[in-house]
């Protein structure tokens, strides 16, 4: 037999499975329907999907802390969401200038994968090969759907 011989033959073997197994259901009784709750249903554990934040955002943050390990500048930044919405695709640069005010170098950006809630608080870790000329450094905010204007918060 050639190959459109078997294609034909393995289609008809399908086809009897199929009514073999639906002739085989035929005779057996239908299961009883579960009895009606009379319970409302709770919200509790549903999570809502909310649409995020588009344009600027509001983001509040404590003063960075920044220690040296070996050879990288490693800073921490506890940020807040302030808005009544998420914040998709939070992301947050660090520049760092020498004293003439060229730029000398920068850390990987940090991004936050999953929107960021309503006054949820998250660390943002950056990390900077240290470089001797480095004077200052300077921060960007921004997340998927516009800028983010940032205020100090004296605590958390």
């Amino acid at each position: 037999m050639n190959r459109p011989g078997y294609a034909a033959l393995f289609v008809a073997g399908l086809a009897l499975l199929a009514s073999s197994a639906s002739a085989g259901q035929a005779g057996k009784p239908a299961a009883a329907a579960p009895a009606a709750s009379t319970e409302k249903p709770t919200d509790e554990g549903l999570k809502k999907l909310v649409a995020p934040v588009r344009g600027e955002a509001v983001l509040g943050y404590v003063r960075p802390i920044s220690r040296r390990e070996g050879n990288m500048i490693v800073t921490t930044i506890k940020v807040k969401n302030l808005m009544k919405a998420p914040i998709a695709g939070l992301k947050v640069d660090e520049f760092w200038y020498d004293k003439a005010g060229e730029p000398v170098t920068g850390a990987q950006p940090f991004r936050l994968r999953r929107p960021l809630q309503p006054d949820e608080v998250v660390d943002v870790v950056l990390r900077v090969p240290s470089m001797p000329n480095m004077d200052r450094n300077q921060y960007k905010f921004e997340h998927a759907n516009g800028s983010i204007k940032t205020s100090l918060l004296p605590k958390m």
